[in-house]
């Protein structure tokens, strides 16, 4: 396998690659530290994902086409179902790795307390925690499904935790479908929790289904098997590609079982016309065991003030915007091959070992085989007479217009001193402002697009352009780092919110 080279190396110019979380057939996910970002912001660790085409050798043109567009119909489906209780993209970018091989990158938010999945193993879940994480998820995927999202594959282990454990977050995108796609629907998903429209068991040797359209009911099956095992602490494998029709012996005697029996089966039905449609319909049957289990405990006050909500309600997090950043545009290697030497903005590699990022390298000789192709040298020749004849009249020219200039600058001091011209003020003479509010940082002179960001009230800010009453501005400082950590640093803003400085 050719695995990319990535540990502790800066990419990008500001991603620190600190360690490998996981691999997959095509793609690497790293740990990194965002070294611009604050130490006290949470996103000051990210995680890349990192799409490597070259991890197999039985690599074709139309296979890495079609990875690299899987690739970026995951960025774009993180970007249509943005929603607190859906982890975030946070950027993106192509580059090669220290052996020189290309890859794509998405940045996405670092969730460190863990999946659900290891929640349930150590046994720390209670039947309220539960319920509290469950509402959460079902706020996040009946917002994906309201913008034609299916994400595929529900479960424990992609229903992440933050730091705090009060916020879960569905992640893993990468084999999600648009509703309004018409293409074949393929196999996908955990063999335990996936349901028979598109579970491995029905697809046989093509890897294809006869179902012919996927719909909401899809994650409501795997998100009613991923419930039963966040309830019950049990793996649903004896109800692998069935209904869920029972639970474990020990839950059997609460006052909630049947009930919950009653709602699993229903979500797990091999029909998907038989199950929940929607997941507020699922949340609904749901929320009633939360009230049989207060029932139970006799705590009828609390029962009162804790009823559940009709509709599901997200859970924010600290650091959650939604404003999306720009959309990725990949392309295949051989498309990048116009571009050998990926660099940044100030033409350095976009992936350098730690510890060299400051230095400027040197080009190295292109190594082809056992051989080295050195670059030809330059061997500076006397310049022609035509070049020094051209360079004489250059010169002359310079000088005459440096003339022609002080003369109109000592004439119009003159004239100014008589009190016949006004002042003409400097051009060139940088201008300043500071926010007087909390306002929204706009990709144009106008509110026709979304917001890039946002501006806080006291923001030190650089104008460098204006149009119509905007502003075009570099935001120096924010008023609020914490509530802007994940802001555009450029755009534009009305001219009514700045106070100019002189």
């Amino acid at each position: 396998m050719n695995e990319l080279s990535l540990i502790n190396t800066r990419l990008d110019g500001r991603y620190d690659i600190q360690s490998l979380l996981g691999r997959g057939s095509y793609a690497e996910i790293y740990v990194a530290r965002d070294v611009p970002a604050s130490p006290q912001s949470p996103h000051s660790l990210v995680v890349i994902k990192a799409l490597n085409v070259f991890m197999q050798d039985d690599l074709d043109a139309d296979l890495e086409r079609t990875l690299v567009e899987n690739f970026q119909n995951e960025a774009v489906a993180l970007d249509r179902v943005r929603h607190p209780n859906v982890i975030s993209r946070l950027g993106h970018g192509t580059a090669r790795d220290l052996r020189n091989v290309i890859f794509h990158y998405l940045v996405l938010e670092y969730l460190s307390g863990g999946d659900l999945a290891k929640a349930c193993r150590q046994k720390s879940l209670t039947l309220k925690q539960t319920l509290f994480y469950l509402e959460q998820v079902c706020a996040g995927l009946g917002h994906a499904h309201q913008n034609g999202v299916i994400h595929r594959d529900i479960k424990p282990q992609n229903l992440l935790l933050t730091e705090d454990r009060r916020t879960v977050k569905i992640a893993d995108f990468g084999v999600a479908r648009m509703l309004q796609s018409d293409s074949p629907i393929t196999r996908v998903g955990t063999n335990m929790f996936a349901p028979p429209e598109h579970s491995p068991m029905f697809a046989g040797n093509t890897g294809t289904l006869t179902i012919t359209k996927l719909t909401p009911a899809a994650d409501i099956y795997s998100l009613a098997k991923s419930a039963y095992v966040l309830i019950t602490g049990e793996s649903p494998r004896f109800f692998t590609n069935q209904p869920i029709t029972e639970l474990p012996f020990n839950m059997r005697q609460t006052a909630w079982a049947n009930e919950l029996v009653k709602v699993l089966s229903k979500a797990t039905r091999n029909n998907p016309k038989e199950r929940h449609q929607s997941v507020t319909d699922f949340w609904q049957d749901l929320a009633v065991i939360k009230l049989l289990a207060d029932a139970e405990d006799s705590e009828t006050l609390r029962q009162i003030s804790e009823r559940p909500h009709a509709i599901p309600q997200p859970h924010v997090a600290r650091g959650y915007t939604p404003v999306a950043p720009q959309r990725p545009r990949f392309s295949t290697s051989q498309d990048l091959k116009i571009n050998p030497n990926l660099t940044d903005a100030n033409g350095l590699p976009l992936v350098v070992k730690l510890g060299t990022e400051n230095q400027i390298p040197s080009r190295q000789p292109q190594s082809i085989g056992n051989k080295s192709i050195r670059e030809p040298e330059i061997i500076s020749q006397p310049k022609p007479k035509r070049q020094r004849s051209f360079l004489r009249r250059f010169a002359v020219f310079v000088i005459f217009i440096g003339l022609f200039a002080g003369i109109l600058f000592t004439t119009h001091n003159y004239l100014r001193g008589r009190g016949i011209l006004p002042e003409i003020r400097n051009p060139f003479k940088q201008q300043f402002g500071t926010a007087n509010g909390d306002v929204y940082l706009r990709p144009s002179p106008n509110t026709d697009k979304s917001p890039v960001g946002i501006v806080t009230k006291d923001s030190r800010l650089k104008i460098v352009g204006s149009q119509d009453n905007w502003y075009e501005v570099d935001i120096i400082e924010q008023g609020d780092p914490e509530a802007a950590s994940d802001s555009a640093k450029h755009g534009w803003v009305s001219g009514k919110y700045i106070d100019m400085q002189e």
